[in-house]
C-alpha cells in the first residue's frame, strides 16, 4: 500500500498504471472508516485492478454552525483497516494541498443538473454543504482521472448528487451506488456512531425499525402522506429531533403524494447532538 500526499505525485502514478493497462477504482472518505468504506473497498478489489482511497476531511462541505474540529481522525487506524484490505494507493492530502491558493469557491456550472437535487432533504437544513462537495469531489477525480467510482446508498443524496455531476461533467466515470451497510440490530453504520452513548444508541435504533416497517406499509399501497405522518410521530418518541421525514422520488427527490412504481424515504434525525440519516428505497 502506498501512501501519497501530494496530488501531481499521484497523478503521475496513475497514468503510469493506465498506461500498463491497468483499471482504477476510486473510494473517496472523510476517514473515520468503517465497514460500510471497506465493503466499498471490497467492490473496487473484485471490479478493477488497483484500488485508490482518498482521507480528506473537506472544509467546504462544513457550514459555519457545524464542528468540523469535531470530525473524527483515527489516522493509525485507518490506514491500518486500509492495509489489511490490500488497497492500493490512499490518498491523503492536506487543506494547502487541495486548495493552494486558499478555501475554493463552490463549483458552478452553467446548466448544470446537480443543484436541483441539492435543494432539499439535508440540503435545506445545510446550505452550501453540496457545493462543497461538488467541488472537492471534481478536484479528487481529476487528480485520479478515469476511474469507477463507488459511493455508498447510505447517502442518498449525496449519491445522486454525484452522479449527476459526472454525467453534467461529461466524463467517462462509471459510478457505483453499493448497498447500505448495517450493524445487526439495524443502525446504519455511520463514522457518527461513536459519539452515541449507550442510551442514544438505543433509541437510535428506531430509525431503521420506522423505515422498514414503513417500506412495508407503502408496499401495501397504503395512503402516502397518512404514513409519512404516524412514521414522523413515531420516532419522536424516541429521537430528539426529527429534522427531515420524506417520501422522495428517488431520481429527482421530490417528495411523492402517491404511490409510484419507486420511491425512498428518507430522514435526518438528531439523538443527542448527533445527526444521524438513513433511508430505505421501495420499488412497488
Amino acid at each position: 500500500m502506498k501512501l501519497v500526499r501530494d496530488p501531481e505525485k499521484l497523478q503521475r502514478m496513475l497514468r503510469e498504471e493506465r498506461a500498463r493497462g491497468k483499471s482504477v477504482g476510486f473510494v473517496p472518505t472523510m476517514g473515520a472508516l468503517h465497514e460500510g468504506h471497506l465493503s466499498l473497498v471490497r467492490a473496487s478489489n473484485r471490479e478493477n485492478d488497483i484500488t485508490i482511497v482518498s482521507i480528506f476531511v473537506n472544509p467546504t462541505q462544513f457550514g459555519p454552525k457545524e464542528d468540523l474540529a469535531r470530525y473524527p481522525r483515527p489516522t493509525r487506524r485507518d490506514l491500518d483497516f486500509l492495509r489489511a484490505a490490500k488497497v492500493d494507493f490512499v490518498f491523503m492530502p492536506s487543506v494547502e494541498a487541495m486548495y493552494p491558493k486558499g478555501l475554493a469557491e463552490p463549483l458552478k456550472l452553467k446548466n448544470a443538473k446537480w443543484p436541483r437535487l441539492a435543494k432539499g432533504l439535508c440540503g435545506k437544513f445545510r446550505p452550501g454543504h453540496f457545493c462543497g462537495v461538488a467541488t472537492v469531489v471534481t478536484k479528487l477525480l481529476n487528480i485520479t482521472g478515469l476511474c469507477r467510482l463507488y459511493l455508498g446508498a447510505k447517502d442518498l443524496q449525496q449519491a445522486a448528487v454525484i452522479s449527476q455531476l459526472v454525467r453534467d461533467l461529461d466524463t467517462d466515470i462509471q459510478v457505483r451506488v453499493m448497498p447500505t451497510v448495517r450493524e445487526k440490530d439495524g443502525l446504519a453504520m455511520s463514522s457518527r456512531n461513536r459519539f452515541l452513548s449507550t442510551d442514544e444508541r438505543r433509541r437510535a435504533l428506531a430509525i431503521s425499525r420506522i423505515l422498514f416497517g414503513l417500506k412495508r406499509e407503502l408496499l401495501r399501497k397504503r395512503s402516502v402522506a397518512t404514513l409519512r405522518l404516524r412514521a414522523i410521530q413515531e420516532l419522536k418518541k424516541s429521537v430528539d429531533r426529527v429534522q427531515y421525514f420524506e417520501i422522495v422520488d428517488p431520481g429527482t427527490l421530490v417528495p411523492v403524494k402517491k404511490h409510484q412504481k419507486k420511491m425512498a424515504v428518507a430522514t435526518a434525525c438528531f439523538v443527542g447532538k448527533t445527526r444521524l440519516i438513513d433511508n430505505v428505497i421501495i420499488r412497488a
